[in-house]
């Protein structure tokens, strides 16, 4: 339980005023990446939400504020993981359970524990990111479409890394059914749309050794993405671009990469500097080809 201060009182507008803190950080994220934006969600977290949950407030305050609370961590948490500062990523995702169980908050709850699956996968632990993606599912039974064809989706991530193809299949064919009843209704969750469900489809096709369908898919997801998210454009961008170079496909895996740098700048990304770094990987090897050279020597001035 969490320890009141009975000289503080807080309404309905310090939890509006958290709920406000966090969109606005979430959209500097999208653009800009965790390593930027994070600082600031910190600071708010420890000089604000800190304050308010150890306030004084009516029982319906208090559970939007402990809802409002758990958001704000699970974004501090993706940030964190964006910067690639993982420990701390799942320090933040743990108290957003604790406060979102406290809450009531079936939906931030189940976030949570799917963004912890991403982590894992990310980190290559498919044996935990599928254990966490079915306990997400399980955690929100009457989640509605959007929010099922999400949790699907990276169920089918993490099924694929373990290399459980049949279960990988059926989840992807359940998150393109869901998202598709989610499509006819006004949108209702995040920002799971047809361009996140086709990076799924693309990470599984990926990890079941279909390259091209894996090309094919991600490019769909450039696609179909919303201008807003320029820190996942960069990395997946560069993602589309390495899976060319694997297809033997290296003048356009160079020309992705190209638009890759040219708004690498922008973004401040621990994910995205692994991906500038694998490229560099990459082209080593091929420096004799002009196109490699030229790729190469681009990426490492912007680094200097």
């Amino acid at each position: 339980m969490i320890k009141t201060n009975p000289h503080l009182r807080i309404g309905q507008r310090e939890v509006e005023s958290v709920i406000a803190m966090t969109e606005l950080v979430s959209g500097i994220d999208d653009q800009q990446g965790g390593r930027y934006a994070r600082p600031m969600a910190a600071s708010f977290l420890v000089n604000a939400i800190g304050p308010y949950l150890k306030a004084e407030a009516p029982d319906e305050v208090r559970r939007a504020l402990l809802s409002a609370a758990a958001d704000h961590c699970y974004l501090t948490g993706y940030m964190a993981m964006d910067e690639r500062l993982d420990g701390l990523a799942n320090r933040y995702y743990l108290k957003a359970l604790e406060l979102s169980r406290l809450a009531g908050d079936e939906l931030t709850f189940c976030t949570t524990l799917r963004g912890m699956s991403v982590m894992h996968g990310d980190l290559g632990d498919g044996v935990t990111a599928i254990r966490l993606a079915r306990s997400a599912s399980a955690a929100s039974p009457q989640a509605g479409p959007r929010m099922r064809a999400f949790l699907a989706g990276q169920e089918a991530h993490a099924a694929a890394l373990t290399g459980d193809r049949a279960l990988a299949m059926l989840r992807i064919k359940q998150a393109e059914s869901a998202m598709e009843k989610a499509e006819s209704q006004a949108k209702a969750f995040g920002s799971y749309d047809p361009s996140a469900l086709h990076y799924h489809i693309s990470q599984v096709r990926y990890e079941l050794d279909d390259l091209d369908g894996a090309i094919k898919s991600m490019q769909e997801s450039h696609q179909a993405r919303e201008p807003a998210y320029r820190r996942t454009r960069v990395r997946y961008g560069a993602m589309l671009a390495e899976r060319k170079f694997k297809a033997g496909r290296l003048d356009e895996a160079c020309t992705d990469w190209h638009r890759v740098l040219d708004e690498y700048p922008l973004v401040q990304s621990g994910r995205v500097d692994d991906r500038i770094r694998e490229m560099q990987t990459l082209m080593t090897p091929h420096l004799r080809n002009p196109s490699a050279r030229e790729l190469h020597d681009r990426s490492r001035s912007m680094a200097t």
